[in-house]
Parts: structure tokens; C-alpha cells; sequence
């Protein structure tokens, strides 16, 4: 199957022949459902705080920020926006000239109210001669879109969302990456002042990226009165997944070297697992909002990360309870407990166990990576939701599934995920430390079944590529979960340029 060239490719991309067999025996046989409980909710699953015990949680997390440890905001942010104006390239193709659908209609109405407009009036000044006001009136609207879109211009529709304004403040407009540092000094802060910011970007943007955050973290810095220290890395090529042809063998470029794509931000988990900190917080780039709308944000991060470090305290005083094996049966039903209900891990088994087989087995349980999740009411958002899921060992827990992951043929798990409570915002607090000190390495805790296939298409050729385990989804499945209810003001994402429209991104 593989010749001498092929295993040049490999070792040039950090893979080996066996790996890649392996992946296009997945692509031929596919990935089986999860089987499921139920879908999470109140009371199963999800956690509902109340305001006297979100403020006890809030103070745990500023008590947690004065100790030294050292946290992180974990950022995915690579790929151009260009799924992002979509309708307005779309425009630019149409055989008519001027707005026609609700899209463009919003668009052009509300165009002056975008943070970006005063950067695309003087590029259409430039470039045409004419503000954007005056290329309306002449009825040259595709003028302005192309000044917007193009590398004439802004060359927004190749950049990645990251770098574009989003915001306009009374002096200046800000960026996702800006917004961004700017929620990290509210609540990721440590006690030496300083923010740890991670974004995962793609090679061709790095430069971009870099150049804008050391440009302005002078300025937020002495706003926040915080010090910014912003890393970035760059998905790994060994992450990278095989193509395959529709016969199963790999696809082949049209110079005969076999094609790989990039395995979705399931990938990311390297990433995450090479940075040395103890807590990380992980949010999507577009899911911002300007600073007079950031206190439901900050006060419900700082709850999650509240009861993560509770949560994790007495997960770390379990585990050394059951280091000394000077336990009693109570104490292991105490424990029990608190993995039943608190981490909603459950297994019909454990009565037939003895107290020694039980402590063990609560031990391997307990000692894994934890991550509490911030859930909003299902407002018809597309993505996926928590469920209690079977893992392959017989135990039910908590993970946050995709549609793929489930059997909608199967009308008991279609209304599940159809009429389920609550939806992903990806809004995660993640301990990354085990209860001696060292680093968890993540990538075992990943299960590799959970993954999918999708059918793409290069140079008019049909081709099945493979999508990792996602970063949130199956490639934390092995981890503790916790599910905590937060309110839809705290999940504002940009998926269309109009986005930009809503009051959430317009200034006060």
C-alpha cells in the first residue's frame, strides 16, 4: 500500500504507516453511536447554583487566584472568517447589484453601526474614489462589499476572525483577540498580576496575531492593571489525518503524495497538553461581548472555576484517603457518593465489589483530569448538548456530544437530542494537575471511538476524511465532569458578519 516515498511523508509529518493504516480502517468501518441514558438536565446531570452559593464559589476562585497557581485562558483560534460572510460572497456572485435578501438588506442597513466601518470608508476612498455613503447613493453597493472582502482592502474574508473589530468603543474598536485579554484580566488573573492568554492559530496567521497582541497590550495592560503574557501554538502536522479514496486505499495528490487534512480542534488536545499550568479556561474566539456586558461573563467564569477548585479539593483529599487504605466502609460510601452524584459517574456493578475492589476502583475514577462546564437553555443553536452516555467499560458519565455521535434513526435517543434542556456553549474550566502535583497526560485520556467521517471533495474527486475526537467532545471523554446551568447572556457568539448586530456587540 505504502512505498518509499509514502514513508518519507510520514516521518516528515510525525506519523508512521501503522497509524495511518489504523486511521483508514476507521474510515472504512466507521465509528459506532453512543449509547445514552438520558439527556442531562436539572437534577440529572446539571447543576443549578443559587445566588447565596455563587458568591461563596466566587470567593473560593478569588482566594484560589492569591496562591500563586497559575492559570491560563486556552483560546481556539485558528481558520479565516470566510464562513463568517458567507451571504455577502454570495452577494458578490449574484447576478443582481443591489441588496436583495433579508441578509444584505440587514447588512447595508445597519452598516454604519459595524466597528469596522471606519476602516472600510477610508479603503473605498482609496480605492474607488468615494465613501461608502457615496458608492451607496450611486447604487455601487458590490464596491463596498468587495472593499470589505477583498485583498484590495480590508481582506476581511481571509483573515481570521480573531483580528477583525468587532466592537466599537468611544475612542477605538477592539478585536476578539483584544476582548479576549481584556476577560482574562478580570478573572484569570494571578496574584504576581499577570494573564496567561493561549491561542491556537494557523501558521499563516501567527505574524498577524502576534503583531496585534503586542500592540495593544501596553494599552490593556495599563487599563486592567495587569501584565499580559500571550503564547500561541499552532495545531501539530502529526495530528494531521489521511484522506481516503473511494475505493479505501489512501487519496492521492495529483503528484502521487497521499493527501492529509487537518483532524478538527479534536487536535488541539496536544495543545492543551503542552502548556504547564494548573487551571485553564477554554472558550471559543467569537464569544465575546464589549466590557459594559462582560459582568454575567466574569461572575459565572469565576463560579465554574469556583466549584472546579472545591470540587477538586476534596477529589485530592479522596485520593490520599485512599493512598493510606486507612478508610472505613463509610467513608468509602462517602465517596461513592460523592462520584454518583457530584461527578454523575455511575456503574450498576459496584455492590458486587469488595471494600478493597471498591477503593481501587473509585481511585482510578477520582484520579483523572476535571472540567466543569458552563450549559445554557437549548435555544435551537446548532452543535451539541450534555448527555449521561455509557463509556465502554459499563459506567454511565457526563460528555458533551455532537450529533454525529448519536443514532437520530433511533426515535428514543432523536428526542433526546431533540428536545433536550440544554446546549454547549463551550464554556469550559479545566484542572489539568493531578493530586501529587504532576501534569495529566491528556491524550490517554482520549477516547478514540468517538470520533467521525465526513465526505469531502478535492479537484471534482470524492474523497472520506476523518474528523479526531472533538476537543470538548471525545477527546475528553475520559475526564471528571461537572455540568453547571449558566444564563444565555454569557454565550454571545459572531457565526455571521449581521451577528455584529445584535445589541450584545453594540456599544452602551
Amino acid at each position: 500500500m505504502f512505498d518509499q516515498k509514502d514513508l518519507e511523508q510520514f516521518k516528515k509529518k510525525g506519523t508512521n504507516a501503522e497509524n495511518v493504516k489504523a486511521q483508514l480502517e476507521l474510515i472504512k468501518n466507521g465509528f459506532p453511536f453512543l449509547e445514552l441514558e438520558a439527556a442531562a438536565s436539572i437534577g440529572n446531570g446539571i447543576v443549578a447554583v443559587d445566588d447565596s452559593k455563587c458568591e461563596s464559589y466566587i470567593k473560593t476562585w478569588d482566594t484560589y487566584c492569591s496562591k500563586g497557581r497559575k492559570i491560563t485562558k486556552f483560546v481556539p483560534a485558528s481558520g479565516a472568517a470566510s464562513r463568517m460572510f458567507k451571504d455577502l460572497f454570495g452577494f458578490l456572485d449574484a447576478s443582481y447589484n443591489e441588496p436583495t435578501t433579508p441578509f444584505e438588506k440587514t447588512f447595508f442597513d445597519g452598516i454604519e453601526k459595524f466597528a469596522f466601518y471606519n476602516d472600510l470608508d477610508e479603503c473605498c476612498k482609496a480605492n474607488e474614489g468615494k465613501s461608502i455613503r457615496e458608492l451607496i447613493a450611486s447604487g455601487s453597493y458590490k464596491a463596498v462589499v468587495a472593499n470589505l472582502l477583498q485583498s484590495k482592502g480590508l481582506n476581511y474574508g481571509a483573515l481570521p476572525k480573531g483580528v477583525l473589530k468587532f466592537h466599537k468603543y468611544s475612542t477605538s474598536a477592539r478585536t476578539p483577540l483584544e476582548e479576549h485579554m481584556a476577560e482574562g484580566a478580570m478573572y484569570a488573573s494571578g496574584v504576581d498580576g499577570v494573564v496567561h492568554l493561549h491561542f491556537t492559530v494557523s501558521n499563516e496567521h501567527r505574524d498577524i496575531f502576534k503583531k496585534l497582541a503586542d500592540s495593544c497590550a501596553k494599552t490593556l495592560s495599563k487599563r486592567y492593571g495587569t501584565t499580559f503574557d500571550i503564547s500561541f501554538s499552532e495545531q501539530k502536522p502529526s495530528t494531521d489525518t489521511v484522506a481516503a479514496a473511494a475505493d479505501g486505499g489512501p487519496f492521492r495528490n495529483d503528484d502521487g503524495s497521499i493527501l492529509f487534512r487537518p483532524g478538527g480542534h479534536g487536535a488541539l488536545i496536544e495543545n492543551l497538553n503542552d502548556l504547564d499550568t494548573d487551571i485553564v479556561f477554554i472558550k471559543n474566539i467569537d464569544n465575546v461581548v464589549p466590557d459594559h456586558l462582560k459582568t454575567d461573563t466574569v461572575t459565572y467564569k469565576k463560579l465554574l472555576a469556583g466549584i472546579l477548585v472545591t470540587a477538586q479539593n476534596k477529589i485530592f483529599d479522596y485520593l490520599r484517603l485512599l493512598d493510606s487504605g486507612k478508610y472505613t466502609p463509610a467513608q468509602l460510601k462517602q465517596i461513592s457518593d460523592f462520584v454518583d452524584k457530584t461527578l454523575c459517574c455511575r456503574s450498576k456493578d459496584l455492590d458486587k465489589l469488595d471494600d478493597k475492589q471498591l477503593a481501587a476502583w473509585l481511585h482510578a475514577k477520582l484520579d483523572r483530569p476535571l472540567r466543569v462546564c458552563g450549559m445554557v437553555k437549548n435555544v435551537g443553536e446548532p452543535g451539541g448538548g450534555p448527555f449521561l452516555a455509557y463509556n465502554s467499560d459499563g459506567t454511565v458519565s457526563l460528555q458533551i456530544l455532537e450529533s454525529s455521535q448519536i443514532d437520530l434513526n433511533d426515535a428514543r435517543k432523536k428526542e433526546m437530542f431533540t428536545k433536550g434542556t440544554h446546549f454547549n456553549p463551550v464554556d469550559l474550566v479545566c484542572a489539568l494537575r493531578g493530586y501529587k502535583g504532576g501534569k495529566f497526560d491528556l491524550p490517554k485520556h482520549v477516547d478514540p471511538a468517538t470520533g467521525f467521517i465526513s465526505s469531502k471533495s478535492k479537484n471534482g474527486r470524492e474523497l472520506k476524511a476523518l474528523e479526531l475526537p472533538g476537543l470538548w467532545n471525545g477527546a475528553m471523554s475520559d475526564w471528571n465532569t461537572i455540568f453547571v446551568e449558566v444564563p444565555l447572556t454569557t454565550f454571545n457568539p459572531v457565526k455571521t458578519v449581521n451577528d455584529l448586530l445584535r445589541p450584545q456587540h453594540q456599544p452602551a
